[in-house]
């Protein structure tokens, strides 16, 4: 096996399928930013979401996707002139994976694509060692989904920071206190196919608990854009407290903890959620 990867590699214990998949798509995201870091990409845009947060902020759980966020509107990107440049990156490493975009059925302000490889191919590329345990339909793919939001709006403050694997690059990431805004809007705003998504209340604990503040012109903004928040005045922090409370008080905790076990080892970290936990957590906000 390539080299850089088995020094990837090491950081995992994975006992099992399940797990050496999730190492392979954790993986399959850094060779990803690093190819989309050569290509210029982060001069447009900056990456958010959970990956963002695992890589670079030290969130313990696992995130499937790539998202991203144009730094000014731009009608002619196309996420599809930056495949090249991350195929070089898995190719360089021996990875076969093929790139797709998502098409639309309607107008959308969200570009998406999949990086798509064999499960099993992969497996042996990347444990071959294990080879008499992997396992999979010689059908079954690995995908990690990446998207950028093309109408993001203003108040978002960026920084660079530094991966050293599969060899140094650079990203441009929204700050925390921006992160942790973006996070607050998806809570507010999300609706996840009927269902509450999990990951959404376990990241906010983790802003919560380490004293993350909020970004509230960046909160603001998109809460406008969304429709959310309509008044003239700006949004406060006691407003943003209350809307918390609304939600946290109509939550269903039972369909949130089901969502979010799968990404995280402690599942016994899960046992206290319910409305009181959450509630709790609004005295401990602050803005930036």
């Amino acid at each position: 096996m390539n080299e850089v990867l088995e020094t990837m590699l090491r950081k995992y214990q994975a006992t099992n399928a399940e797990e050496r998949e999730n190492a392979i798509k954790e993986i399959l995201q850094e060779v990803a930013l690093a190819g989309l870091s050569r290509a210029g990409f982060f001069h447009v845009a900056a990456f958010y979401g959970g990956t963002c947060l695992r890589l670079f902020h030290g969130l313990n759980r696992f995130s499937e996707d790539l998202d991203f966020a144009l730094l000014a509107k731009d009608p002619s990107f196309r996420l599809e002139d930056y495949f090249s440049a991350m195929q070089k990156e898995f190719r360089s490493l021996g990875i076969e994976v093929e790139m797709s975009l998502k098409s639309k059925g309607e107008q959308s302000d969200v570009q998406s694509a999949f990086i798509k490889g064999n499960t099993l191919t992969l497996l042996l590329h990347f444990f071959p060692t294990k080879s008499s345990e992997n396992s999979a339909p010689s059908n079954q793919k690995i995908k990690v989904k990446f998207r950028v939001d093309l109408d993001n709006p203003s108040g978002g403050s960026t920084e660079v920071r530094y991966r050293l694997l599969p060899s140094p690059y650079e990203v441009l990431v929204f700050d925390e206190a921006t992160l942790f805004a973006g996070k607050i809007h998806a809570i507010l705003c999300r609706e996840y196919k009927g269902r509450v998504k999990g990951r959404d209340y376990y990241d906010y604990l983790f802003y919560t608990a380490k004293g993350t503040p909020i970004n509230l012109i960046y909160l603001e903004n998109k809460l406008r854009n969304a429709g959310v928040f309509l008044q003239e005045a700006p949004l406060t922090l006691e407003t943003v407290k209350q809307m918390l409370a609304e939600r946290f008080a109509s939550v269903d905790y039972e369909s949130a903890k089901e969502d979010v076990q799968r990404f995280i080892h402690d599942k016994q970290s899960l046992e206290l959620w319910k409305k009181e936990l959450f509630l709790s957590t609004l005295d401990e906000l602050k803005k930036q």
